[in-house]
């Protein structure tokens, strides 16, 4: 099994209450006073407090192309990116010359050289690190980047292995689009970025203990949920894809799933102590509870991360887990999950060492 050593996350410096960010952008999706309300209350019920931009607010007033928007991504990505990884190195002890395997996952802008090419230049990584850019997972990929880059280090005991997630959901934002879609994910995406350090078993057996091993992971694909979350690229970006279904699914799959997942190890969702869900909005994170038949206050990470930044895609169920490494009780399991378009599921069962 491979280690977490060590998990850092990196925000855009630009951040704003929630209640700012609605009154800027209501006019501009819509002139219409009904749909108007229609935001208002979405953002509001959101549970959203603040979020970070990559722009300063006033800046989304202005019209721009995708090939603009898309350049702003790969210019503030490489530079929150490397924030992330800089830190994330630096408290696991090590140095970019230790990484052996370098995965990068974002799905809301797109490169060539991908943004880990020029993560290796910047940071002096070696030559014959090995490169895993991946596209399109979405949410899940947090989650998901996890459980690839354990499969490598499962069979390289005693490499170095990195992931490295940005999500700028902000520069995908679309004008004039007042579907139901857009209302919502305008008053629930954020900005970030998030860079996990891991570490194969022989590797790990000579480092401080700083994070938990991954016992296991988990993927599924649920059939006929293609339409339920995602983008459709268009003329001027990326056009949200996100209906109610989501929540569905939840409440339909995930406590089998988990329970499924749990009894493979001899455990129940009783033998957990700790939670770390993607925190999808109010009623994703809901459905979890229910789904998994939680208590009040299992969630309450998820929960505070979402009032804080907002829905960071795959970086969040990463910018969570950051605040966990640290103390625990030893022999204690956590499991972070996160869903993501597909409709696809991701579980990370974590256990903390001696």
């Amino acid at each position: 099994m491979a280690r977490i050593a060590a998990v850092a996350s990196a925000l855009p410096e630009y951040r704003y209450p929630q209640q700012q960010i609605t009154d800027v952008i209501a006019p501009m999706i819509t002139s219409d006073p009904t749909r108007q309300a229609v935001l208002r209350r979405l953002h509001g019920g959101s549970r959203v407090d603040t979020r970070h931009l990559v722009m300063p607010i006033e800046r989304y007033r202005d019209a721009t192309t995708f090939t603009e928007s898309n350049g702003m991504f790969i210019e503030v990505a490489a530079d929150l990116t490397e924030r992330a990884l800089r830190d994330a190195l630096a408290a696991s002890g090590l140095v970019p010359s230790d990484v052996d395997y370098l995965m990068f996952t974002s799905v809301t802008g797109i490169s060539a050289p991908s943004i880990d090419a020029v993560l290796v230049a910047r940071l002096g990584m070696r030559a014959d690190v090995r490169r895993v850019p991946m596209y399109g997972l979405g949410c899940v990929a947090g989650a998901a980047g996890i459980a690839r880059v354990n499969d490598y280090l499962v069979g390289h005991p005693d490499d170095v292995g990195v992931l490295v997630a940005v999500e700028l959901c902000s520069l995908t934002f679309q004008p004039g689009d007042d579907s139901t879609a857009n209302l919502v994910a305008t008053g629930l995406f954020g900005d970030g970025a998030a860079a996990v350090v891991m570490v194969g078993d022989e590797r790990a057996k000579r480092m401080p203990v700083t994070g938990p091993d991954i016992v296991d992971t988990r993927s599924r694909l649920y059939p006929d949920t293609e339409e339920v979350i995602g983008f459709n690229a268009s003329e001027t970006g990326f056009r949200i894809v996100l209906t109610s279904q989501v929540s569905e699914v939840v409440e339909q799959n995930f406590g089998t799933d988990v329970g499924d997942f749990l009894a493979a190890h001899g455990l129940t969702v009783d033998d957990i102590g700790a939670f770390i869900a993607h925190p999808g909005g109010p009623r994703v994170l809901e459905a979890f509870q229910s789904a998994l038949g939680l208590p009040d206050g299992a969630l309450d990470n998820s929960w505070e991360s979402l009032a804080a930044v907002g829905n960071l895609s795959s970086v969040s169920v990463l910018h969570i887990l950051a605040s966990e490494v640290g103390p625990h009780p030893s022999g204690q399991h956590e499991l972070l999950f996160a869903l993501g378009p597909g409709v696809s599921g991701e579980l990370v069962l974590l256990r903390w060492p001696s």
